[in-house]
């Protein structure tokens, strides 16, 4: 499968679709790791003297007053202080006056188009790879490069479409995300895996994928509650995923000794970061109690459980990030983890989100950047974004 130092790309115009699906409050952005991740393959371009045409979606377009909160145009100030330069913005996905504008480019030029998804406003034409805008955007460069991890679970116009009428290759980003990844075909043990998040559904596929391969899962967030209900516990109006019981019951049924529940929680009556912090053993739980985090009982479990571990790979927080209350046992496993060198994968999402904030990104051993990606890829599903260039 071609990588972008497989092609030759000097002098040439280089279309990339980047990940700059970040989020943005009051027209200014509030993390831009995604565009920070994306600089190395956009570099390796300039030094190349090409002139780099970028491409990424943002949120979602589903009408017209989607438009103006899901503008690429912070993202084109923001690259441009990262790379000290001044960046090229094109208002218009299509059509002559973007066409002038990459005509216009010096070599060593760098131009970034408006979201993609502004093409969904009509038919979806980015999101369902309309193939006549996949051509036309394939037209614009001599050369495709992907380097969006966060969308090549999906086949949209702007990179399978693109990559099927152009010679094209993985960016450095996809290449480091892929290689981190594979190290959890064969890994080492024991191998640790943490799961958290709101929903069992969710993550079906990731638990039957990792249970034969895993020493333990650990599981926390709201879908512990659902493997607790299974087994019978009172949860109270802790969140419930009541048409997965079934696959939990199984589940426990088939592998009781890899499957490690809390035994404990942080709860409130009420769904908010207000009240008192009290913590609760789950055989003691009321009908009007609700689980925030795990407890620090649980906590202890997990590490013990961690202690030797080879590599963890863990996805979605064990609380209520959202509230400053509930985020102190993902955070001191995550301190854990890193004080003991213990080499982990974080999953992609929140999680990724919850290491940034409390300061441990950059500590681990992989961040990635997939949410919906590297589940599915996880699952051991095929990624068109990847595939359509492993085929040429």
């Amino acid at each position: 499968m071609n990588t972008i130092n497989d092609l030759n790309i000097e002098n040439k115009k280089v279309i990339i679709r980047c990940d700059f699906n970040v989020p943005i409050k009051d027209g200014k952005i509030v993390d831009d790791t995604r565009i920070k991740e994306s600089l190395e393959t956009i570099k390796y371009c300039l030094k190349k003297n090409c002139k780099v045409i970028l491409l990424s979606h943002l949120g979602r377009i589903k009408e017209e007053k989607d438009l103006e909160k899901n503008n690429l145009s912070p993202v084109a100030k923001d690259l441009s202080k990262l790379l000290n330069k001044k960046i090229i913005f094109s208002e218009k996905t299509k059509g002559k006056e973007l066409e002038e504008k990459i005509e216009n480019m010096n070599y060593g030029d760098v131009l970034l188009i408006q979201n993609t998804r502004y093409e969904d406003l009509e038919g979806q034409k980015e999101s369902k790879n309309n193939s006549e805008l996949g051509k036309y955007w394939a037209s614009l460069g001599d050369i495709f490069i992907n380097d969006a991890f966060g969308t090549a679970h999906r086949a949209h116009a702007s990179n399978v479409g693109i990559a099927s009428h152009l010679p094209s290759a993985l960016g450095f980003l996809i290449e480091k995300e892929l290689k981190a990844l594979s190290t959890l075909e064969k890994p080492a043990h024991p191998f640790i895996v943490i799961l958290g998040g709101a929903k069992v559904v969710d993550k079906i596929g990731v638990i039957k994928r990792l249970v034969t391969k895993a020493d333990k899962i650990l599981i926390g967030g709201g879908m512990a509650f659902t493997f607790l209900k299974a087994k019978g516990y009172e949860i109270g109006k802790s969140i419930l995923d009541e048409g997965s019981i079934a696959f939990c019951k199984e589940v426990l049924k088939d592998y009781s000794e890899k499957i490690i529940l809390p035994v404990d929680f942080a709860i409130s009556t009420e769904y908010s970061n207000s009240g008192i912090y009290q913590e609760k053993d789950i055989e003691n739980f009321a009908k009007n109690e609700i689980g925030l985090d795990i407890g620090s009982k649980t906590r202890k479990l997990f590490e013990k459980h961690i202690e030797k571990a080879a590599i963890v790979m863990w996805n979605g927080p064990l609380g209520v990030y959202e509230f400053d209350k509930y985020r102190k046992n993902t955070d001191e496993i995550l301190k854990y983890l890193v004080k003991n060198k213990i080499k982990t994968i974080l999953g992609g999402g929140d999680i990724v989100a919850a290491a940034t904030t409390a300061g441990y990104k950059e500590k681990i051993y992989h961040a990635s950047t997939g949410g919906g990606a590297t589940l599915e890829y996880l699952e051991g599903k095929k990624l068109p974004g990847i595939e359509v260039i492993r085929r040429k």
